[in-house]
């Protein structure tokens, strides 16, 4: 079988690629033609997230395994596409390059029968020009009433003013 994707930059723009693959092809398959799709050289740190309905981020599937064998991580060339998607799993946020987060929404568009001589992957559709920098981010943390509350008399605010108060060498180098 045949999956066909469109990714969609998290941006104002449009800026879309349609991708097809073979559904026995690995995540890092579908990395590698995102990026080539994209114009991205492919080599930065990427992941993939499962996703819901409502796009919210879920189990991560790494394209490098930087845990130094501490824990259990799902690595992209491991995972063929029929393990992860299907047609009540279609979505997953793809993230390029940690440092500038560029962040793309992939949905299984279609599930279709290989077309004989085709090649996959296969770029089907591009439109819009992906901008010089990825869209700003804005991340928002829950307030946490027990880092709010100063009843406990300790004092955060504490001043460097006066070094001489501190076992501190300020030409220590």
């Amino acid at each position: 079988m045949i999956f066909k994707y469109r990714i969609v930059l998290d941006t104002l723009d449009d800026v879309i690629r349609d991708i097809e693959i073979r559904d026995q092809a690995t995540l890092e398959d579908l990395h590698n033609a995102i990026s080539q799709a994209f114009g991205f050289d492919g080599t930065e740190m990427a992941s993939f997230y499962k996703s819901d309905e409502e796009w919210n981020q879920g189990e991560e599937f790494l394209l490098f395994d930087m845990s130094e064998g501490e824990e259990s991580v799902k690595m992209m060339n491991e995972t063929s596409l029929d393990e992860v998607f299907s047609k009540s799993q279609t979505k997953m946020i793809y993230v390029y390059d940690f440092f500038s987060m560029w962040t793309f929404y992939v949905e299984l568009a279609d599930i279709a029968e290989p077309v004989d001589g085709q090649d996959y992957p296969n770029l089907l559709f591009a439109q819009g020009q992906l901008p010089d920098s990825p869209p700003d981010k804005q991340f928002e943390a829950e307030k946490l009433d027990d880092f709010d509350d100063d009843s406990n008399g300790d004092d955060d605010d504490i001043t460097f003013e006066n070094l001489d108060d501190f076992d501190f060498d300020e030409n220590w180098n």
